[in-house]
């Protein structure tokens, strides 16, 4: 999606960061402050400059509390500006998560905060290198979930382990993604929802951290300890904490509390990369969904819903394609929890429920079934007319399946 953001103070327009895909050339100076220069110039003529394109890019501004201007120059794929303003909306957040509330609206010392916000990087570029993304939760705004049977019994395992630590606030992450959480962690708006699992996927593999962390909803000025634990490679329990207990005193309750776990553990594991049981019947045709239920925050999605035996299209083809018809549809036909994406859909005198799209290579077909939406992407051999139908069984099976509680 993005090539470019960048970061200025929105008084002076002094530079804090530029941040770019891997492979790009960095942008002069020069151009960042036309840039910016444009911005202001408009503000000082009372006109708000959203966005503008250009022959083969887009470029979208937006500030936050009269502090920061973040501006994003992206290919101009057509989607609606709804999506490049929920990326700015998450770069803010994330300076937020790490820095608090008072520190990215009250920059006192621009050089001082030039050097703090360099702990943000590789959340960022993260979102910015959204291609190599194995998750969704970014782009839709609801976090990705693994469902396995055994979910219901690691949720004993949770609760009692949050309660050791005193903490309302537990889940726990396979691959990136919650398999079960605590009622209060559910509890948190739909961006902390999805920055915490990326946080801690973006930071190095180790057995435990204590990371502090604000709440950019919850709690933006008073800071939390995010404290992680890895149960077995590709597994970790995330709880949030106040000042006590010590990182090393949950350290020593590990073990106790999910020594008898790691069978189950393993199997939820082996779910990966269809991130749900094969015992739910979905037709041959399809090569990757991605279901959300825009009540709870949650999305469920797989590129790989058959195992990996049929190579018709690349992961991260079909990554990409998913992300891209997601991006088409909302806000141009379906509204979504991308804050935004009702005033395209608003335009219509009707309410769209499906829509769907064919290539020479693939078909994707979208539906709406309150709370639930799913985007779904087919082989190009499968009759238009038979999309519908099939889409609507997978999207029974999957909500009505007792392990898939989305």
């Amino acid at each position: 999606m993005a090539a470019y953001v960048f970061c200025l103070t929105t008084s002076g327009g002094v530079p804090i960061f530029a941040r770019n895909k891997i492979g790009l050339k960095s942008l002069p100076f020069p151009v960042i402050g036309s840039l910016n220069g444009v911005h202001m110039f408009a503000n000082s003529h009372d006109v708000q400059l959203v966005s503008t394109v250009t022959d083969d890019s887009k470029i979208l501004w937006k500030s936050f509390h009269d502090s920061v201007t973040l501006i994003v120059v992206s290919e101009d794929d057509n989607a609606d500006d709804c999506h490049l303003t929920n990326l700015l909306t998450y770069v803010f957040n994330i300076m937020v998560l790490l820095l608090g509330m008072d520190d990215v609206t009250n920059i006192r010392n621009v050089e001082r905060f030039k050097k703090d916000v360099r702990v943000c990087f590789p959340l960022i570029d993260r979102l910015i290198e959204q291609g190599e993304l194995l998750t969704f939760g970014d782009l839709v705004n609801a976090v990705d979930t693994i469902a396995a049977p055994e979910n219901a019994v690691l949720q004993n395992f949770l609760d009692a382990f949050a309660e050791c630590a005193d903490s309302p606030y537990g889940c726990v992450l396979v691959q990136g993604k919650i398999a079960v959480a605590t009622r209060k962690w559910w509890g948190l708006s739909a961006r902390e929802l999805v920055l915490l699992p990326l946080l801690v996927s973006s930071l190095s593999s180790c057995s435990s951290r204590d990371v502090p962390v604000f709440l950019p909803n919850a709690s933006p000025t008073v800071p939390h300890r995010l404290m992680t634990f890895q149960l077995t490679k590709g597994i970790e329990v995330c709880v949030l904490c106040g000042p006590s207990p010590s990182l090393t005193d949950l350290e020593e309750e590990v073990g106790r509390f999910w020594r008898t776990s790691y069978d189950l553990l393993r199997s939820v594991l082996q779910l990966h990369p269809a991130n749900f049981p094969h015992t739910i019947p979905l037709d041959t045709n399809l090569l990757g969904f991605l279901l959300v239920n825009t009540e709870t925050n949650q999305c469920l999605c797989t590129i790989s819903p058959h195992g990996s035996d049929d190579d018709s299209l690349e992961d991260h083809e079909r990554r990409h394609i998913l992300r891209s018809y997601y991006k088409h549809v909302v806000g141009n036909f379906f509204s979504s929890k991308v804050e935004g994406s009702e005033k395209g859909p608003s335009e219509f005198t009707h309410v769209a429920m499906d829509t769907y799209l064919t290539t020479d290579t693939h078909k994707c077909y979208a539906m709406l079934s309150p709370p639930h939406q799913i985007y779904a992407l087919y082989r190009p051999n499968i009759p238009t007319f038979a999309m519908r139908s099939i889409t609507e069984k997978a999207l029974l099976a999957l909500t009505k399946d007792k392990s898939v509680q989305l």
